[in-house]
């Protein structure tokens, strides 16, 4: 068995990484810079140096791979769905080119829509381009959605030092919070097994779905620092992600995720296979506190 894992160092990918080497796998990884792997882990892996833009240096990186694991990572691109397109085309090309036998895309709620879903279009291309691949090689694929990220809130830790909570989503509307973690256990135990076909989809909502008032609540609780939510709008939105320095692609990009997960039902219903255990309390104890504390 030949794992091989992209974006290793990440939220997920470390996770991902670690199982598979306590499961015994010697994954192969493929990162830019393998120093930035854990000392510990360097003697139980298979580190390659590799761009993931690199079409030609991804395809020698997975030559003899039966399973992969794809990530889409932000790559700095002007058009940031336009460069996820293009990294799906090449994980598609390695699936084809030598015959992967089970590949599992990190994907997104909201990349059922297709398009009108702003970043996550890239993924919806991705997810065609596999698909594609598995229609042509018989090859398995198993595409992620993942609902919103506890880890998000790592970006708005000087707005939550100031006991705000800014989203451009409905404060009333529930939508599913993840931790990484638990995602990772899902893509591990997928790539671990050998036994399913076909293409499928496993959404991954975390253990409730909650509304940006509820995790203002859950946060003020869990962390000891009152935080309360305010919606903002997207011209808001554009304006502070313009001030960061993003390009008008890039933040449209943004914006339009925002507007295109507004009243999304995800394609996958919440069920005993597509929740996970870890709380948000659990996950803002652990990382947001000692962050709010400082």
């Amino acid at each position: 068995m030949t794992i091989v894992v992209t974006t290793p160092t990440g939220n997920v990918g470390s996770r991902v990484t670690r199982l598979l080497v306590q499961a015994g796998v010697r994954p192969r990884l493929l990162l830019r810079d393998p120093a930035r792997l854990e000392p510990g882990l360097r003697a139980h892996v298979d580190a390659v140096p590799v761009d993931l833009t690199d079409r030609d240096a991804v395809l020698r990186a997975t030559e003899g791979a039966t399973a992969l694991y794809w990530v889409c990572p932000p790559t700095g691109a002007d058009d940031p769905v336009a460069a996820a397109a293009e990294l799906g085309e090449t994980a598609a090309r390695a699936v084809s080119t030598h015959g992967i036998g089970h590949t599992v895309f990190q994907s997104s709620v909201g990349a059922e829509k297709r398009s009108g879903a702003g970043d996550i279009d890239g993924l919806a291309h991705t997810e065609e381009a596999l698909d594609a691949a598995s229609d042509t090689t018989g090859a398995a694929v198993c595409h992620l959605r993942c609902g919103y990220f506890t880890t998000n809130l790592l970006m708005d830790v000087d707005d939550l030092r100031a006991g705000v909570l800014r989203t451009p989503w409905d404060l009333d509307a529930p939508m599913p919070w993840v931790d990484p973690r638990d995602d990772g256990d899902v893509a591990a135990a997928r790539l671990l097994a050998a036994d399913w076909t076909g293409r499928q989809v496993q959404a991954v909502h975390g253990p409730a779905d909650l509304t940006w008032h509820e995790v203002a609540e859950v946060v003020s609780t869990a962390t000891g620092h009152p935080v309360r939510a305010e919606r903002i709008s997207d011209d808001d939105l554009r304006a502070g992600l313009t001030a960061a320095g993003l390009t008008q692609r890039q933040v449209e990009a943004v914006v339009g995720m925002a507007a295109g997960l507004r009243d999304l039902e995800p394609e996958d219903p919440r069920t005993v296979l597509t929740s996970t255990p870890t709380t948000l309390a659990a996950w803002a104890h652990e990382h947001l506190r000692p962050l709010l504390a400082a």
